[in-house]
């Protein structure tokens, strides 16, 4: 059914009290005069501004009552016939006892016709007794002809303004942008439309990043999420031929958004692995891999004092991430909040958010690509490594003697030195048993000592900064291996 439809089922029921939250006043209104064509009703509109003005008349007639919360519940009770009364922002007057019983005596048709009142507002929180006898309405978002309507409309716009010059436009472009603007509200979505068309006259590919900028600024206005600005290409990344390779076999699916018959949406990958083994990277590349936003989730900021909020907290960045769909949704550290040790001294809070986030992993319908990356796997709680939670568990080892290679190669063309005058092999068999950041830090160690020397670097130099080095699988030995050990046969190595 159509928001009409649900609108006009609940008005013909004689709803004593609906709720409905949103920034859209204009489309509410609008919607309740169609709402007439289906259910007759006289509709009336407050504000603390105006007053009580009949709205469904030719014009509007003037205020029926002072703008003031009492006067206004009082004309409402003294109608002499049954009407909609759509009241902008009153909830804010409801902190009143004489308020709360006038208006319960009027939902509870205490001597005055069986009125539909409607509580309009961004967010409207009731007390509890009102609460119990209202009926929450969600309008439903534009959908995907409703967008493009509205970019048409800003592009005539446009057009006007300009002296008659017609907005450039690439055909397959608008159809991405109008896919990316889905998951927001009407006025949200035309504020950036309007922003990409009045910045230069063209709606093109370059405008995608830019959109998707500016969708994340308006919908993150918790903070829990953080936009990463540079997603990597899987060229910046040396290995994970296999990770790579799973992921260049779902893009086009993902990206599309309709999988073919017998094939779910890929949902997710958890990368577990040594420190320093480039997993934080693979998560940035993946993003560029699929070509879409990444957006990392600290769960570090999502904890707090008072019961409640932490999962209140939780579910608004998960909506929040399914409105930017499609995205990849970065979890670093998963261990770090939901450990498994967790919720016994915490309240049971941990549990709670991890039963949340199980749910909604299970749930999901939106394009949200999920990556969480963890270090300490004996920490994770056994409910979120079962088969099914992630589409695959990859393990970024220690790198081979091929991998050592192509990280050298790459951190040297990083900064400008020509691998060709180096010799790759001989130092990635010196750096058995290093990471990709050790093996990077040792490059920059080099670097220094060359600089404070007046030389230019050489491979002695960095052979000298490799035996210097201490490297984690060296320092931290015991829990390294036992790491890599509990991997093999459990996970798919990334390389």
């Amino acid at each position: 059914m159509s928001d009409l439809q649900d609108l006009a089922a609940l008005i013909r029921a004689d709803t004593p009290l609906i709720i409905i939250e949103t920034p859209d006043e204009p489309r509410v209104v609008e919607l309740f005069r169609q709402s007439l064509l289906h259910v007759w009703r006289a509709l009336y509109r407050w504000t603390i501004t105006e007053g009580l003005r009949r709205i469904d008349l030719d014009g509007e007639d003037p205020a029926e009552a002072a703008p003031d919360a009492t006067s206004t519940l009082r004309a409402i009770h003294a109608a002499e016939q049954r009407g909609v009364y759509l009241l902008l922002d009153f909830h804010p007057y409801l902190g009143y006892a004489g308020t709360q019983r006038m208006l319960r005596d009027l939902l509870q048709r205490r001597g005055c016709l069986p009125h539909v009142l409607v509580l309009v507002g961004h967010r409207v929180e009731l007390p509890g007794e009102l609460e119990a006898k209202a009926v929450r309405f969600r309008t439903r978002l534009p959908d995907a002809n409703d967008l493009l309507k509205m970019v048409r409309e800003e592009a005539t716009r446009y057009q006007a303004e300009h002296g008659g010059r017609r907005v450039e436009a690439d055909a397959d472009a608008v159809k991405l942008i109008v896919r990316n603007l889905g998951g927001l509200s009407l006025p949200d979505a035309r504020r950036i439309a309007r922003q990409l068309i009045f910045g230069d006259g063209v709606l093109g590919h370059d405008d995608l990043p830019r959109l998707a900028k500016l969708k994340f600024e308006l919908l993150n206005r918790s903070g829990h999420l953080h936009y990463e600005y540079d997603t990597a290409r899987f060229s910046d990344v040396a290995g994970a031929r296999a990770l790579k390779r799973w992921i260049d076999q779902r893009r086009a699916v993902f990206v599309s958004g309709d999988a073919p018959p017998g094939l779910d949406p890929p949902k997710g990958v958890l990368l577990l692995g040594v420190q320093g083994c480039g997993k934080s990277l693979l998560a940035k590349s993946i993003a560029g891999g699929f070509g879409v936003p990444l957006v990392r989730l600290d769960f570090g900021t999502l904890y707090d004092k008072f019961h409640g909020e932490t999962e209140k907290n939780l579910r608004a960045a998960l909506e929040s991430t399914e409105q930017l769909a499609p995205c990849v949704l970065w979890i670093d550290e998963i261990e770090k909040g939901l450990a498994s040790s967790a919720g016994d001294g915490d309240g049971g809070v941990s549990r709670r958010v991890l039963g949340y986030l199980l749910t909604w992993m299970a749930e999901r319908k939106s394009h949200v690509f999920l990556v969480a990356t963890a270090n300490q796997v004996q920490e994770l709680p056994a409910e979120l490594l079962r088969k099914g939670r992630f589409d695959e568990i990859f393990f970024v080892d220690l790198p081979g003697v091929d991998t050592r290679r192509e990280l050298f190669e790459l951190h040297l063309r990083k900064r400008e030195l020509d691998p060709a005058g180096y010799d790759l092999d001989g130092l990635a068999a010196a750096a058995d048993g290093f990471s990709g950041a050790e093996i990077e830090q040792a490059i920059v160690s080099g670097l220094y000592a060359a600089h404070a020397a007046g030389t230019p670097l050489n491979d002695f130099g960095l052979r000298a900064e490799l035996r210097r080095t201490r490297p984690l699988s060296v320092v931290m030995a015991e829990p390294v291996q036992a790491l890599r050990d509990w991997a093999r046969g459990r996970t798919v190595p990334a390389d």
